[in-house]
């Protein structure tokens, strides 16, 4: 059983902050910054493309309401809402969550570092990206008005 699943039952013992009948939410044990919270399904799913898109509903339903307290009991300006999918993007545990991590006016947290894509990179990499939603039981594409549309 995973850690998370062991702590939703009530096994590890954790900061929890908000339950529901289909959400958990509880504080990260290694804080990005205080209040740094997670927020996962009840029910065990291993990533993004494992959970139905009822449950991810639900799930990001809870993450709003979160980030809302968060926003409220901790006087902070915003936050950021991660969600590390599989072991390369570090995904540490295999049990789908949302990290809210409080945000203040220069708290110096830099979670990303941004690039750019060299010439005609985007274009290839957009490229891919809409050819494989074309794919069979991936989703679907059609351009209306010039805009891409996802289904």
């Amino acid at each position: 059983m995973c850690v998370f699943c062991q702590i939703i039952k009530g096994d590890i013992p954790s900061h929890k902050v908000y339950e529901d009948d289909d959400v958990y939410a509880f504080l990260d044990i290694a804080p990005v910054s205080y209040g740094h919270t997670l927020v996962v399904p009840k029910e065990h799913y291993a990533n993004m493309e494992a959970i139905p898109e009822e449950d991810l509903c639900k799930l990001i339903a809870g993450v709003k309401k979160v980030g809302r307290a968060i926003k409220g009991g901790l006087g902070v300006a915003g936050y950021n809402i991660l969600e590390n999918n599989d072991p390369v993007s570090e995904q540490i545990i295999p049990h789908i969550h949302f990290h809210i991590i409080p945000r203040k006016r220069g708290d110096g947290l830099n979670i990303w570092p941004q690039g750019k894509y060299e010439d005609g990179a985007a274009e290839e990499t957009a490229e891919k990206i809409k050819n494989a939603l074309l794919i069979k039981g991936v989703g679907g594409l059609k351009t209306v008005n010039t805009q891409t549309i996802i289904n």
